[in-house]
């Protein structure tokens, strides 16, 4: 870890989380910090030694810290996107001693929302397309809920069952049924409720960032839920829910451009 500002101690680390793979196309995009990223307990490389499966943001949080302070690089800068922007949520309010500035990209929390209750539906419609037809028809009827523009109202639920076919995915079920994304293992994560009065006392920078083409759809609309909670107003950022990632994993955002702003906003400049 290299400090900053003269050999004050401060370090230049930043922890993206919630992709294990994408996220080296924005860790690669600041050579002048050093950035460490991990894959989240159970996920990606991860292996859990505890027997469980469920994900939470509590325990997320906790390893976090672990991490942390195995480095000895406290406090931190930190980015986080997804499910990773709301274990970041829960480790500023836990350990705010660990991070200096938070930049959280996107948090899915369904639950702030005014259509609450109809989104809790709609992700659980996504689990039982993913138990009925396996990962392909899961993995369309997320799609489908995460690209739906506005509240979900009824003709959301009125909709024919999403064809994974039409979006170039597998119509075979493979039989799997333990993806963290379509079962109901990380329906903690965007159930989760942020401690506003706890992250309002801390002294950690705290932002929410949204992409620029995510107005209206679900994570742009929870983001906006989140600063409303939080008594903020969002971030722009460039790009959509992925916008930090290249071509290399699933759609290419404007990592480029993304990581411009993403250093602007951690510089204090934006």
């Amino acid at each position: 870890m290299t400090p900053r500002d003269g050999g004050t101690g401060r370090k230049d680390v930043s922890l993206p989380l919630g992709r294990p793979l994408p996220r080296k196309a924005l860790a690669a995009r600041f050579p002048e910090r050093t950035v460490v990223t991990y894959d989240p307990r159970g996920l990606g490389r991860s292996t859990r030694k505890d027997g469980r499966v469920d994900h939470t943001p509590q325990t997320q949080a906790d390893d976090v810290h672990a991490v942390i302070e195995a480095l000895g690089a406290g406090p931190v800068e930190m980015f986080a996107s997804s499910g990773g922007a709301v274990t970041a949520l829960a480790v500023v309010a836990k350990y705010p001693a660990d991070v200096t500035t938070l930049v959280a990209h996107e948090p899915p929390l369904i639950t702030l929302m005014l259509d609450g209750p109809a989104a809790v539906r709609a992700r659980a419609g996504v689990r039982e397309a993913y138990e009925k037809r396996g990962g392909g028809a899961g993995m369309a009827a997320f799609v489908a809920m995460t690209s739906w523009r506005g509240e979900f109202t009824d003709a959301y639920f009125a909709q024919p069952e999403a064809d994974p076919a039409a979006f170039g995915m597998p119509t075979e079920d493979d039989g799997s049924r333990d993806d963290p994304l379509l079962s109901d293992r990380s329906w903690a994560v965007s159930s989760y409720r942020p401690d506003a009065d706890a992250i309002a006392a801390v002294p950690t920078r705290v932002v929410i960032a949204v992409g620029e083409e995510s107005e209206d759809v679900l994570t742009g609309r929870t983001a906006v839920a989140t600063t409303e909670l939080l008594g903020q107003q969002v971030t722009v950022f460039p790009s959509h829910h992925g916008g930090f990632m290249d071509g290399e994993f699933g759609y290419a955002g404007k990592p480029d451009e993304f990581a411009r702003r993403l250093r602007q906003v951690l510089d204090g400049a934006a």
